[in-house]
């Protein structure tokens, strides 16, 4: 290993080192370290909280920011990992590791002229990447990355750079096949869960779909939490090619498969901060097609007052944008725009999406007509752009696909491959909210079923979640079901009460439309 450790020394000249010791604590994809404050390496190298150190042992070396305690949870002579540093450290209790000052991080000289309003070029984003996918990049450091893209907006060369320099930096995937298709939806939707319908259709017809999705990170549920409850998910490259290969589809996690590392940990302060930035939206979506082989790609746009997409004017400045890189990079891109204002379906939360997938991939007649009519056309545009269907019959493939029962062959056959297909769960514990009035549906806040859905303890617990009942435009008697909560545990339950009754004029019932 090429690391340099730093030795320090005890006043005998024995070498320092601290044995490690699991905590258990969860710093959500930020390594953690903790010392304690009168440990001999915080006073003799001047550590601090919050300071970046390097921890190595005989297998790894990581990156690791440190926390400072004064109470007995460590030692003088032991060091705390928090789960994500005894991750990547792949370390074991009681072992022995070497701290050593990090480097300066040269790259952010790159991000502070961004912030002057200097222009980023290939190098400097390349530099820049590579030091965020190494972990010498803080969340601050990242912040601030973020918030000089924002303000001073990249040009299409620099979102180019950086999507190309995002690929480069993770491990990617080539195919033999001369197209290969693949979806986006940028988000902001619940219950839009297109995917297993179109990969299943696309793949029954041919195409070759190997389709890498996210974990919900502020959302109640990510396409790879929903497809979980339905199959294994964490598959690596080698299974995911065997997959891909024997049943022409698949439906797995990204983070599994290491594509695009950079734009997982830009993610993650992006929804602390509130911030959609286009350039990093761009990025974001183009590396991971890339990185997953990608040749043909096709982004669902959701337009509505409360989705991502808010106006139609940020939609086609989006749709320009994604193009223009895209073809930069050699990738054929077509974007479109859906209904954004309201969620899909009738489940919100892994297993009751799930649920209206598998109604409709079965063809059940009380399934959600509004996914089925929405995957239906993601997967005949799909079918247009892979050349299996001329142009303007692809909607007529994909309903023939469908009805016949070979989408639900396909989707059964993609998930034995990846492992084998497992029972949805049930929520054990369900509330019901019912209209206090008679009028018409006029308005359903999407963030504010996304952040029911997520109190109700939605995506971890597969179970949890919003059952919706009425849809925008319906009319509703005083008494009417709206929607039930769906809930694992009573305090989760009790906890997302307690915001529905505070936030009453979300799901609005009106005299009539406005």
């Amino acid at each position: 290993m090429n690391t340099t450790h730093l030795e320090l020394k005890d006043i005998d000249g024995n070498l320092q080192k601290l044995r490690i010791k699991r905590l258990g604590i969860d710093t959500f994809q930020e390594p953690v370290i903790f010392l304690q404050k009168d440990s001999y390496i915080c006073r003799s190298e001047g550590f601090s909280a919050f300071s970046r150190v390097r921890i190595s042992n005989e297998k790894e070396s990581i990156v690791a920011t440190l926390n400072v305690v004064t109470s007995p949870i460590v030692t003088t002579d032991e060091i705390g990992l928090s789960e994500e540093a005894w991750f990547l450290l792949k370390a074991s209790e009681g072992e022995y590791v070497t701290i050593s000052h990090t480097k300066s991080v040269d790259s952010f000289s790159y991000v502070r002229g961004k912030l002057y309003n200097h222009k980023f070029n290939s190098k400097h984003l390349y530099s820049i990447v590579k030091d965020i996918v190494a972990g010498n990049y803080t969340n601050i450091h990242l912040s601030a990355f973020i918030s000089a893209c924002t303000a001073n907006q990249m040009d299409i060369q620099e979102m180019s750079a950086l999507t190309d320099a995002m690929v480069k930096t993770g491990k990617t995937l080539s195919w033999q096949n001369e197209i290969v298709m693949d979806k986006h939806c940028i988000g902001g939707l619940p219950g839009n869960r297109t995917t297993p319908i179109v990969v299943a259709i696309v793949s029954a017809c041919g195409l070759i779909m190997p389709k890498t999705s996210s974990r919900a990170i502020t959302s109640p549920a990510g396409t790879a939490d929903t497809m979980e409850v339905l199959a294994p998910v964490n598959l690596d490259l080698a299974t995911m090619r065997k997959v891909v290969e024997k049943e022409g589809g698949c439906i797995v996690w990204g983070g599994s498969v290491n594509m695009s590392p950079a734009d997982d940990l830009l993610i993650k302060v992006e929804r602390a901060l509130d911030i959609d930035s286009e350039g990093l939206m761009v990025s974001s979506i183009l590396s991971k097609k890339i990185a997953a082989g990608s040749t043909h790609v096709l982004i669902d746009i959701p337009v509505g007052p409360t989705a991502k997409a808010r106006s139609i004017e940020f939609a086609k400045s989006l749709s320009t944008k994604l193009n223009e890189v895209s073809k930069n990079l050699n990738m054929n891109v077509r974007t479109i725009f859906t209904d954004g204002s309201q969620p899909v379906g009738k489940g919100i939360g892994p297993a009751l999406e799930m649920s209206d997938v598998l109604s409709v991939i079965q063809n059940q007649p009380n399934c959600p007509q509004d996914l089925r009519e929405r995957a239906l056309l993601l997967a005949g545009e799909i079918l247009e752009m892979g050349k299996v269907a001329k142009n303007n019959q692809g909607l007529a493939l994909a309903t023939q696909v469908l009805s016949s029962g070979k989408a639900w062959q396909k989707l059964q056959a993609i998930c034995e491959a990846q492992g084998g297909i497992r029972e949805v769960p049930i929520a054990k514990y369900q509330y019901e909210v019912k209209a206090n009035r008679s009028g018409i549906v006029t308005f359903i806040n999407n963030r504010f079923i996304a952040q029911l859905a997520k109190l109700a303890g939605a995506p971890h617990n597969k179970a949890a979640g919003i059952a919706l009942h009425q849809h925008l435009g319906r009319q509703v008697n005083a008494g009417d079901l709206l929607f039930t909560i769906h809930s694992e545990a009573k305090g989760e339950l009790q906890y997302a009460l307690e915001f529905l009754k505070t936030h009453t004029s979300e799901f609005r019932i009106e005299d009539e439309l406005v």
